[in-house]
């Protein structure tokens, strides 16, 4: 089976991260797989997915430009023939759609966001007969694709999006002394709650909170917030926080944390936590998406409220007085994803979907 694979982006992080892991399945399925990318943004996804062994075609194009999108992607499917359109993220669902009805080709479709805007949300209920099959990227997405997409359980699947390793680098653990590294990864984007963050900090720092031992916030990603974030920080007198930028080894930056942060706003799997949990480190989260479900408990971190800053400083107030604590929790953080996220389990439920794959139009 010959698949296209239509993503949105080649922007690093996000829904082009994964792209190699999944190809990989397809292809051990007996799967020729080539993926196409509806614009470059910042290419950084690129390099894994050419480190993978995988054809990559690019549009050099505007990220508003559909109809241009849809013209090159037609054109593309037309040139490569394969047997079916394999879609990512609402622009490349929407294009993979029409291009498969014109070409007679059938498609899948996965779903990542736990939040759709509402033009999305009512274009891909009005499309959703055009993808054979839906695959959520967790559980907590299923639930939400059959719900507000209304897709029907016999063309619905789930794939948890990780898999974890149990060769990945892990973090070393906090000794008295050291300064309590806390981190996140992830793009500047108000969708992360980095706002949030700034604000649980100045209301520790209001307060006169005293830690047990001094800390740092290193926020590793790029980003069109980055000028509002610096204003925000300068105008709470936050000076425990860092924007590093974009990181190009992310294993790197989360082994030298002792504490991961994701006070999203919305998320679906949030494979950056899924990461840090793989990188021994205990996490505190929002209660978003798939988080609270089946990642982080009270033995692995703290959930605390979206877009609520003093349940935030509440739990770093906590952790911060007792990190001698954090040890613990990153051991069963690890623990908890290996069990749950282990790189057999991401290869059976791949093998599975491969299987209820429509064949080759006749």
């Amino acid at each position: 089976m010959r698949i296209a694979y239509v993503i949105n982006s080649l922007e690093g992080g996000g829904a082009a991260a994964p792209v190699p892991a999944v190809a990989r399945v397809l292809i051990e399925q007996g799967a020729e797989v080539e993926i196409f990318a509806l614009t470059r943004r910042d290419g950084r996804g690129l390099a894994a997915m050419e480190a993978a062994g995988l054809t990559v075609h690019v549009r050099p194009g505007a990220e508003r430009d559909h109809l241009g999108a849809f013209r090159w992607l037609n054109r593309m499917i037309a040139e490569r023939r394969p047997d079916l359109i394999w879609t990512s993220l609402t622009r490349a669902t929407l294009l993979g759609q029409l291009v498969g009805l014109r070409r007679r080709l059938p498609v899948v479709s996965w779903q990542h966001a736990a939040y759709l805007k509402p033009v999305n949300l009512f274009l891909l209920r009005a499309t959703r007969g055009l993808s054979r099959l839906w695959i959520g990227d967790s559980n907590n997405t299923t639930r939400l694709t059959a719900r507000r997409l209304r897709v029907p359980p016999d063309r619905l699947t789930t794939w948890p999006l990780f898999a974890a390793r149990a060769d990945a680098p892990t973090a070393a653990p906090w000794r008295a002394g050291q300064t309590v590294e806390l981190g996140s990864l992830g793009r500047l984007h108000p969708v992360k709650g980095y706002d949030v963050l700034i604000d649980a900090l100045a209301i520790l720092k209001a307060e006169g909170f005293q830690p047990a031992a001094p800390f740092r916030v290193r926020i590793a990603g790029d980003g069109a917030e980055r000028e509002a974030l610096e204003r925000r920080l300068a105008d709470k007198g936050v000076d425990t926080v860092q924007l590093i930028g974009f990181q190009a080894n992310p294993a790197g930056f989360l082994t030298s944390l002792h504490l991961y942060l994701q006070p999203s706003r919305s998320e679906g799997l949030c494979i950056a936590a899924h990461e840090a949990m793989q990188a021994q480190l205990p996490t505190v989260v929002s209660a978003v998406g798939e988080l609270p479900y089946s990642v982080v408990d009270r033995r692995t971190g703290m959930v605390v409220p979206p877009d609520d800053p003093e349940a935030l400083a509440a739990a770093l107030r906590g952790l911060l007085a007792h990190p001698g604590a954090l040890e613990t929790m990153g051991r069963a953080a690890r623990d908890h994803v290996l069990a749950h996220f282990g790189a057999e389990a991401f290869a059976r439920a791949g093998a599975a979907i491969y299987a209820r794959l429509p064949g080759p139009p006749t």
